[in-house]
């Protein structure tokens, strides 16, 4: 399932791309889009009221594992204080994937409309091809990491997607940037998908759900001005097009960031860990190393696990 959760990103802005296409892609329309993007949060919020929580939640509900005062911040330290190399590590991985995704394609639109003349309407039909090679490879190449292999699939799939960077920024037709902007984004997303349960695996077993949030936000946040950092490059550095005009060098700026991310994540993958097939269903939820024995007292003792005997006194 990681590939198929993964890719509600892509599939998201496959919406939004045919919402611009049918709001005709000016440039005051983007608050149509933007309230159209609303109302689908909006539906899907209604719609999750209607599924149980989880059963590992509602067992540790009942257990009385939420009720230890405390108990988040307890095993938060300890857990750093074990983990605190798997977390920087996560950090980092997820600046470069965060890189990786939004340097191929936050700026793609505008290369097509300015490098390579293509209408407000071609562009976005061509996005909209781009991105659904995402949901597609995401989708596949996220199973094929359930046999394959997390670190390898991530590294072959970003591989063949720097391979590609020709392909993807020298066509002039629609067609042609269609097609290669389907294929690349295949190969990206298609990385993108084995990260949900990479990152589920590395996780410290109680924090699995908080920890795969924290770093990868934490990486989105380092990354956040990749667009502004591309579409700055490229603005102080002027091509000639096909049909002789002069315009931003988006391509080869998005080329040569794209290669240098894509070597970023071979490394950074293939000398990382990988806990492959890791099971999860028997581990202790959050708060449940933590039990309060005498409140009077104001102490608190723990149980063993994974993160070791933790006692902690407190004044009343």
């Amino acid at each position: 399932m990681s590939g198929i959760l993964q890719q509600g990103y892509s599939f998201g802005y496959v919406i939004a791309a045919c919402a611009n296409l049918g709001v005709g892609g000016a440039t005051k329309t983007w608050k149509t889009v933007f309230w159209i993007g609303a109302g689908f949060s909006i539906a899907v919020g209604f719609v999750r009221v209607l599924f149980p929580e989880s059963k590992q939640f509602i067992e540790a509900k009942k257990a009385g594992h939420s009720k230890a005062p405390g108990a988040f911040w307890i095993e938060t330290k300890a857990m750093l204080a074990k983990e605190w190399k798997m977390c920087i590590y996560c950090i980092i991985l997820m600046t470069w994937f965060n890189y990786y995704s939004h340097t191929s394609q936050d700026s793609y639109t505008t290369f097509m409309k300015q490098s390579k003349h293509l209408s407000s309407a071609g562009a976005t039909r061509a996005s909209i091809l781009m991105k659904t090679g995402a949901c597609v490879g995401g989708t596949i190449l996220g199973y094929t990491s359930q046999w394959f292999g997390r670190r390898r699939t991530i590294v072959c799939a970003a591989l063949i997607s720097g391979c590609l960077i020709p392909a993807w920024i020298l066509p002039h037709t629609e067609p042609g940037l269609s097609a290669s902007g389907f294929m690349i984004q295949f190969f990206v997303q298609g990385a993108w998908g084995v990260i949900p349960i990479h990152l589920s695996e590395l996780s410290p077993p109680a924090f699995r759900s908080s920890f795969v949030g924290i770093t990868y936000q934490l990486g989105n946040m380092i990354s956040s001005p990749s667009a502004q950092i591309v579409n700055a490059v490229a603005e102080s550095n002027l091509i000639t097009t096909a049909k002789g005009q002069k315009s931003p060098a988006y391509g080869p700026v998005m080329g040569v960031a794209t290669a240098i991310i894509v070597l970023g994540i071979v490394v950074t993958t293939a000398l990382g860990p990988e806990k492959k097939a890791r099971h999860f269903e028997e581990e202790a939820a959050l708060g449940a190393a933590v039990l309060p024995k005498d409140i009077e007292q104001g102490s608190m003792h723990s149980e063993k696990d994974g993160l070791g005997t933790l006692e902690v006194t407190e004044k009343a």
